[in-house]
């Protein structure tokens, strides 16, 4: 019984991964899973359809099988329009909650969007412990069970005992016989990562530029948390000035200031020499803006791109999001980039509906 209990809920299981999986596309723009997100699971709405199946009708109502009835006819008959809304036995509409941990979710979205796997290549000073299995003990779970080892004991007793016949070489291990393999903890360092997040709050960004940049955010965040032990996350908001926030100031300022992006850029810069130095640390920076920069900064951020920021960096990701205020030339600027640097991604997000594919611009080079 536990074992077909286990084998239904494995189905189960795979059926919800293959609804998350054809309807990605929707939960991503929509953001039905950031808004539903816990410590380690994020609850997931999917539409549910119930099967058909015969139900009773009143008593003495008529209808097919009671009497006078004509094909097609209900076995009771409908409300009329201003009757009193009584407790009724029909199934209606139900939307099943399912609850996914972070890592099955970053499975399906590597797999819809056929990410490849980050390669970490910095370590940080954290170590955990592994356990490795190195040596033997005679006690031990039957799962742990060492049969070579086990076998030769056992032959070896039998010989010595002379019930070992070689016409009919039955080996039978006894208790004492039994060698399980042991594991013991061996320390292991951690690769972990940094994200910063850079956001243009000017005037020109709109409230919906903002909540698809959150969206956005979340999807990634999901992806580098899957590869890494250890991830921290870095906020930093900028008009003509930027400053580090939290996540809940980064997602809700709204400002009406001047822009100058090289003040983020230089944020950035201070914070990863601060905390979160390259030899140690896996560093992504990731910048959303609709483009809009003041003409005399462009050369600056340039520079501190080309001279300072992308030799640290495992990879900058600048994602423009299209407003109706804005002129969108800084794109153009960080395009010229690409090719001279291949940890530089650069993605339009004109709409929502664009937020997948952009997701999968940024994490394409499994960097």
């Amino acid at each position: 019984m536990g074992q077909k209990i286990e084998q239904d809920l494995q189905r189960f299981r795979k059926l919800v991964r293959g609804k998350v999986k054809s309807n990605l596309s929707k939960y991503i723009s929509r953001g039905e899973m950031i808004g539903k997100k816990g410590n380690d699971y994020v609850s997931i709405p999917l539409p549910s359809i119930n099967l058909p199946q015969f139900r009773f009708g009143k008593k003495n109502s008529g209808g097919v099988g009671v009497g006078p009835g004509q094909p097609g006819q209900p076995l009771t008959p409908p409300q009329q329009e201003g009757d009193d809304p009584q407790a009724g036995d029909s199934p209606g509409g139900h939307i099943l909650e399912v609850d996914l941990t972070m890592e099955e979710l970053a499975d399906i979205l590597g797999e819809e969007l056929a990410l490849p796997r980050i390669e970490p290549r910095g370590k940080k000073n954290v170590v955990t412990e592994k356990d490795k299995y190195t040596s033997i003990r005679s006690v031990g779970p039957e799962s742990l069970r060492h049969f070579k080892r086990t076998f030769k004991r056992a032959l070896k007793r039998q010989i010595s005992a002379g019930t070992y016949n070689p016409v009919d070489p039955i080996v039978v291990p006894v208790r004492e016989d039994k060698q399980y393999r042991a594991w013991k903890e061996v320390p292991k360092p951690d690769s972990v990562a940094c994200v910063i997040y850079m956001m243009d709050v000017s005037g020109s960004m709109t409230d919906e530029q903002k909540e698809i940049v959150r969206i956005e955010s979340f999807w990634i965040d999901t992806w580098i948390k899957k590869h890494y032990s250890g991830v921290e996350t870095v906020y930093i908001i900028h008009d003509a000035v930027a400053q580090e926030v939290d996540e809940h100031t980064f997602y809700h300022t709204r400002e009406s200031g001047g822009t100058k992006i090289s003040s983020a850029y230089e944020l950035c810069n201070k914070i990863i020499d601060a905390r979160f130095p390259p030899s140690q640390w896996n560093v992504y920076a990731f910048h959303f803006s609709d483009g809009d920069n003041w003409g005399d900064d462009v050369p600056k951020c340039v520079d501190l791109l080309n001279n300072t920021m992308l030799a640290k960096l495992n990879l900058f990701g600048y994602g423009q999001v299209e407003s109706p205020y804005g002129s969108g030339e800084f794109f153009d600027h960080v395009h010229e980039l690409v090719d001279d640097h291949e940890n530089v991604v650069v993605s339009r997000i004109p709409d929502r509906e664009a937020i997948l594919s952009s997701i999968k611009e940024f994490l394409k080079t499994g960097r």
